[in-house]
């Protein structure tokens, strides 16, 4: 009775979008929260701060909806923990030996030469404040959010005009749309840092989950992370994801590369071009799936290895490492300093475009330990 009171609520869901306040900034700026809702009854909140996801509400096998997104009690707890289930740019992923170089001129973003940039520096996309533009017909459950970076910002040369469209379908997918130009030549690397838990954003671990990512190669990475420019072949591997594994039996595994980052954080080249299937995960228990697809090139992997337990979530449970996996599409890092690896640049007269979308399901229990 319970499954089907849940199934004939979400029935009868009005898709659409709300807005309300969130809070202040410690800067005096206030926040906005913007609700996306389709027809099924999922439900998607993104914040203006940063662009970050707080809950993607799906169903379970027995129609029960639960936040499957990490998040954090209040604003204060995200203005405390930068690039937590936020945007990020202008670059995502590490940039080596403090900066890079564009026809022949250096754009230092550390006055380190030696220095290892991450996420394009403090503050980056997840601490801004971005403009909303809200679908106004009836029944759309889309959203716009932009920012523009002005030219120098950490470094970077170029004033950078950035747009991501966040839409929510009617069978409950989740579509970014990210669009950029700029004034100057640049280079660009932007993702989303949502970290998912499809038991829940507070249930504790996702080591029981099984994650299957279509990719034969991965980017090496030296002593200090950083990719050496070379894809190294999955095959006999704990990253030899294309069937699907259980996320803790591979994060345990004492492969090298594995323990230098102490769990998964790699960068994944996946198969294919174009906006194509990357990754698909399962929770056996609750039977929720989650589909990724991308235009990216690389999938960066990561299980939250720097989490000790100090950090209190939105349900006040202590998140701790492996209690959420971000699954972050995006260029390669440090690409600007490795030409072996696709281009980020991008020139004045050009558009950075970049789709990725998250599709949400349920499968039944015999089939829900596998993935396609």
């Amino acid at each position: 009775m319970m499954s089907l009171l849940a199934a004939a609520t979400a029935a009868a869901a009005t898709p659409g979008i709300a807005r309300a306040p969130y809070g202040t900034t410690r800067g005096g700026v206030a926040v906005e929260r913007i609700v996306l809702t389709n027809k099924s009854g999922m439900r998607v909140g993104i914040l203006t701060l940063g662009g970050i996801i707080d809950e993607i509400a799906v169903p379970d096998r027995a129609g029960r909806r639960t936040n499957v997104v990490l998040a954090l009690p209040d604003l204060a707890a995200y203005e405390a923990k930068p690039n937590f289930g936020s945007l990020v740019g202008r670059y995502a992923g590490r940039i080596s030996h403090g900066g890079f170089s564009i026809d022949g001129t250096r754009f230092p973003l550390s006055p380190d030469p030696d220095a290892i940039v991450s996420h394009g520096g403090v503050p980056n996309f997840a601490a801004k404040i971005w403009r909303v533009e809200a679908c106004d017909t009836p029944g759309c459950s889309a959203v716009t959010l932009r920012y523009t970076s002005p030219d120098g910002e950490n470094g970077f040369p170029g004033k950078l005009e950035v747009a991501v469209t966040y839409t929510l379908t009617a069978d409950d997918t989740l579509r970014l749309d990210y669009v950029a130009t700029t004034s100057r030549p640049t280079v660009l690397n932007l993702t989303h840092h949502a970290y998912f838990n499809l038991a829940g954003g507070s249930s504790g671990s996702a080591d029981d989950q099984r994650l299957q990512i279509h990719a034969a190669r991965i980017a090496e990475l030296d002593a200090k992370r950083i990719p050496t420019g070379a894809l190294l072949p999955v095959d006999g591997t704990p990253f030899d994801l294309r069937t699907p594994a259980r996320i803790g039996d591979r994060i345990g595994s004492t492969h090298p590369l594995m323990l230098l980052a102490r769990g998964f954080d790699h960068g994944f080249a996946i198969d294919g071009s174009g906006l194509r299937l990357a990754a698909r995960a399962v929770d056996p228990a609750s039977g929720r799936t989650l589909e990724l697809s991308t235009t990216e090139p690389s999938l960066q992997v990561y299980t939250a290895n720097s989490f000790d337990g100090t950090l209190v979530g939105a349900g006040g449970r202590t998140i701790r490492q492996g209690d959420g996996y971000a699954l972050e599409t995006q260029h390669f890092p440090d690409s600007p300093n490795r030409p072996e690896f696709p281009s980020t640049l991008l020139r004045p007269g050009e558009t950075f475009r970049s789709t990725t979308s998250f599709r949400f399901g349920v499968e039944r229990k015999a089939n829900a330990a596998g993935c396609d």
